[in-house]
């Protein structure tokens, strides 16, 4: 609805939308002029000083022209962002979004100022992505200092920051970034239609979006990349994605993603490359170790006990005895038990539950065992199991999965059901794709190009194009100089 030039009409109607919210406040004033103006603001996501400032300037201001709002824009309240608004929809947003909406007799439109001073967390390092060497700094859940620190290191105008608002009711403010000439445009077309098709009454999280914006939305692993650091980010957009930043979320989407992205860490780039390659071979072991140990163990017990050597299998025998459960549903109880204490640790004060998951392992797993409920080796395999599972801490509730998948096929084909299944997720792997990137590039299809930041990194030096595993443009990332430096 438009403003007319009456201010006592124009506050009625803006004070009546917001008639049973108690945070909602108005400051009448009138200049020397003996216009008569309101000031309505939301109180808590603008300082007291703030309000004061304003109303000091306002009341203070002498020689005003004809044009009132111009003249406050340009001469009074300069140094905030002033904006002049026509309607009392942009007004709702304004007062909603921390802005002081502020109301003048005798004219059809008003002026949003730029005073919101949200309370946010403080950056700090993310406690998932721990480093020795490299930057620290992680994402907030403000996204104006998300983008601040994306564009700190990325100091190009053709850096894009497209806003979009998302939601009936939470009207979440969205922040499509990429690199203009770098960015694949079919993709930002893509994604930026995706984001506008969505028609939900909130979005609280920046996994809201995933699930909209997902080519394979049922697909049992990740099709959208996550992070939580701004160098990251900023990298992967230097590549030709696209990243989507979501207000109140500290997680950063991109797209394409690939499956080998969770297998490298920013600390890969700030090491030696012999060092990253064997980081990057030793997390890929803790993806088989934590998916396919506890299968194969159960294999060993009740298929393929032969193989294993006599006094290996002598003390298995022994550690057995008197277990009232077979070798597969054993494991399965542990698996259980250990999802319980995890899941238990997790909603427990942050103190307690560290000391439960530690001590509460240790103690039930050992009485457990004397109390021949449960075997020892069978323990330790699990053990083993969850730990390696936490190497790629972002594909850990699928890995979950696939260790149940892999214990039940051990448990009922031995090695050749272990061998079989592994086929089977290859193959649904392989059809998988996220935005025009195979998810198993650059192996399945080869891609030559790429093979030096896969599994294996090679010096910087050497990674001289942009990724051809998926669409970008301007492939040249670095160019030589005749000494080959």
């Amino acid at each position: 609805m438009d403003f007319v030039k009456d201010l006592e009409t124009n506050k009625k109607k803006l004070l009546e939308l917001f008639s049973n919210n108690a945070d909602i406040k108005h400051r009448d004033i009138s200049l020397k002029t003996g216009v008569r103006c309101s000031f309505i603001f939301l109180e808590g996501a603008i300082e007291p000083e703030s309000v004061r400032d304003v109303l000091k300037r306002l009341m203070d201001a002498d020689k005003i022209t004809k044009d009132v709002p111009m003249y406050l824009k340009l001469h009074v309240i300069n140094t905030f962002g002033v904006d002049e608004i026509e309607s009392t929809d942009q007004a709702i947003r304004g007062v909603l979004d921390g802005n002081g909406v502020l109301l003048i007799d005798g004219f059809d439109k008003a002026l949003t100022i730029g005073c919101a001073q949200w309370t946010t967390r403080a950056i700090a390092e993310p406690p998932t992505s721990a480093l020795l060497m490299g930057p620290r700094e992680g994402f907030t859940e403000d996204i104006k200092t998300n983008i601040t620190m994306i564009r700190r290191r990325l100091h190009t105008p053709a850096f894009v920051y497209e806003k979009h608002s998302i939601g009936r009711y939470s009207n979440t403010e969205v922040a499509l970034c990429y690199i203009k000439g770098i960015a694949d445009d079919n993709i930002v077309q893509k994604v930026s239609h995706r984001l506008k098709l969505i028609d939900i009454d909130g979005i609280i999280d920046s996994n809201y979006i995933a699930q909209f914006i997902s080519e394979k939305p049922n697909s049992l692993f990740r099709t959208i990349g996550v992070a939580e650091k701004p160098d990251i980010i900023a990298s992967k957009i230097l590549e030709g994605r696209v990243a989507i930043i979501v207000n109140g979320s500290p997680m950063v989407l991109t797209v394409p993603f690939i499956f080998f992205e969770d297998i490298q860490e920013s600390g890969d780039y700030y090491t030696k490359s012999t060092r990253a390659t064997f980081l990057r071979f030793l997390r890929l072991l803790g993806i088989l170790l934590g998916t396919q140990l506890p299968g194969i163990y159960v294999s060993l017990r009740v298929f393929h006990y032969m193989s294993m050597p006599i006094d290996y299998l002598i003390t298995i025998l022994n550690s057995s005895q008197g277990v009232p459960f077979s070798p597969m549903y054993e494991m399965l109880f542990v698996i259980l038990l250990f999802e319980i204490i995890h899941e238990a640790s997790l909603r427990m004060p942050r103190y307690v539950g560290m000391a439960m998951s530690i001590v509460g392992a240790l103690v039930l797993g050992d009485t457990a065992v004397k109390a021949g409920l449960l075997s020892s080796p069978t323990v330790m395999f699990v053990s083993i199991s969850a730990i390696s599972l936490y190497m790629i801490p972002n594909q850990v509730g699928v890995f979950k999965l696939f260790r149940l998948m892999f214990t039940i096929a051990g448990g009922m084909g031995g090695f050749l059901g272990i061998i079989l299944l592994e086929f089977v997720l290859l193959a649904y792997m392989a059809s998988l794709d996220s935005y025009g990137a195979p998810y198993l590039a650059p192996y399945a299809p080869k891609v030559h190009q790429d093979l030096g930041d896969a599994l294996i990194k090679t010096d910087i030096r050497l990674d001289t194009m942009r990724p051809f595993s998926f669409p970008n443009k301007n492939k040249r990332r670095i160019k030589l100089n005749e000494e080959g430096n």
